[in-house]
């Protein structure tokens, strides 16, 4: 029977397929906001904490990117780990650790302190993002992967915009201390509820055959059934030359570091921006910031879900999945607009229009899938990352730079500008999609300073 014919049975004709997978999304998704929720919490916490512990805005950029120093360091070891580690295992272990360093910031009273925790919260969080990917990879039909991938990055944006008015509450209620210490309760509560729910296709009691066929007949890098559920045993010479010396990788990861650059600054420095550099009240700035952060969740699942539907109607892949991405970049200079204006209705519309750009861009993890060897996601999934992460380390430093003489303008054009060389990744580097492949080199694929595009 055809890949397409596996796809379109009748329910009423074969065996309805059961519908596993969005449960184990769900999973994924609920993940997604705890993971980000303790990546932020500090950044609604920012202007009490540095209160009370007279920091300055330079050391506040270095307390904001400490997390994206090991998070940035750990991706290709953490995706390493993915590629060789049951999902089912390593979740929930990491999970637990990153929620125990979250959890100990609301105990100690240092810089130091709180560096080292940042740190540990980078290290436990490396694996979480090609762990999300290998699952879905894992979980769905290539032709149904970019909605999936919105869905779950969606839930970096919604939580958030729900989740940054409740957290001010929090530390309104309880403190900078008590608004760490819940979140961290949260998350190792949550790690046991994962190891309880989730299993591979192949060992999950409730998927039927039709499921399974379902998934495996439109996965596009793998002709051995569930093949991305097994571990990788062995890298060679070859997956480490593909995965680092290929162009089209390497427009990907450029693009990631581009897209994160604007992510950190609403991750990191958004809430101290609205309270202190726009004069908001701590309160007011916790339920406006969630603006930006809706039109992100709605960038990101017009972004999956139209891209999924130009594939379906046999739109390329070079059209379907890149020009989202590319327009959303672009959406993302609008950022720049807050710089002539001081009318909080606009400042926060051209902010909205920026966030909703990054949102489009967020299905970037769907290259991984599709260009990344099938043995090889996990190790590619981490290398993208890593490229990605670095913008945690160095954006929210840039900006405290930026920002010391009081004036947050050149910080905004900063973000604009990644935003253009992020499109322009894309739209050069990245070329024709198609699986990449360990066992013989495509010189116009390699990176090449004198190749030319």
């Amino acid at each position: 029977m055809s890949d397409t014919a596996q796809t379109s049975i009748p329910e009423n004709v074969q065996g309805a397929p059961t519908k596993k997978r969005f449960q184990i999304l769900a999973l994924i998704f609920i993940s997604v906001v705890i993971n980000y929720m303790d990546r932020t919490n500090l950044s609604v916490a920012a202007s009490a904490l540095s209160d009370e512990l007279n920091l300055t805005p330079l050391q506040m950029g270095l307390l904001f990117s400490a997390f994206g120093w090991t998070y940035s360091i750990l991706q290709i070891p953490g995706g390493m780990a993915v590629d060789l580690v049951k999902t089912r295992i390593l979740y929930p272990f990491i999970l637990v650790a990153w929620s125990l360093a979250t959890l100990v910031q609301g105990l100690v009273s240092s810089f130091a302190a709180l560096i080292g925790c940042r740190m540990a919260i980078g290290v436990f969080e490396a694996p979480s993002y090609p762990c999300n990917n290998k699952v879905v990879t894992t979980w769905f039909p290539e032709n149904e992967r970019a909605s999936a991938i919105a869905v779950y990055t969606s839930g970096q944006f919604i939580g958030l915009a729900f989740l940054m008015p409740v957290l001010a509450l929090i530390q309104d209620s309880f403190g900078w201390r008590g608004l760490f210490i819940i979140s961290g309760l949260i998350g190792i509560v949550w790690a046991v509820i994962w190891y309880i729910f989730y299993r591979d296709p192949k060992d999950h009691k409730s998927v039927n055959n039709e499921e399974l066929a379902l998934i495996e007949g439109n996965n596009s890098n793998s002709t051995e059934s569930n093949k991305s559920s097994e571990p990788n045993k062995k890298y060679t010479k070859a997956d480490f030359k593909a995965v680092f010396t290929n162009r089209k990788l390497w427009g990907i990861y450029i693009g990631q570091f581009c897209l994160g650059g604007t992510l950190m600054f609403f991750l990191t420095w958004f809430p101290t921006y609205l309270v202190e550099y726009r004069g908001l009240d701590f309160i007011k700035s916790g339920f406006l910031a969630s603006v930006p952060f809706l039109a992100a969740f709605f960038g990101v699942l017009v972004s999956g879900f139209t891209s999924d539907y130009l594939v379906r109607k046999g739109v390329s892949k070079e059209v379907s999945r890149k020009t989202p991405i590319v327009i959303g970049m672009l959406l993302s200079t609008c950022i720049i607009g807050a710089n002539y204006t001081d009318s909080t209705f606009w400042i926060i519309a051209f902010l909205s229009i920026a966030f909703f750009g990054n949102g489009l861009a967020s299905i970037a993890w769907v290259f991984v899938s599709l260009l990344a060897p099938k043995n090889l996601v996990g190790l590619v999934g981490g290398c993208f990352n890593a490229i990605g992460g670095l913008s945690a380390v160095t954006v929210p430093v840039i900006i405290g730079l930026l920002v010391e003489d009081g004036d947050f303008k050149p910080a905004l054009a900063f973000i604009a500008g990644l935003a253009v060389l992020g499109s322009c990744s894309y739209l050069f580097l990245v070329g024709k999609i198609e699986t990449i492949h360990t066992d013989k080199t495509d010189d116009a694929d390699k990176l090449n300073p004198a190749s030319t595009n």
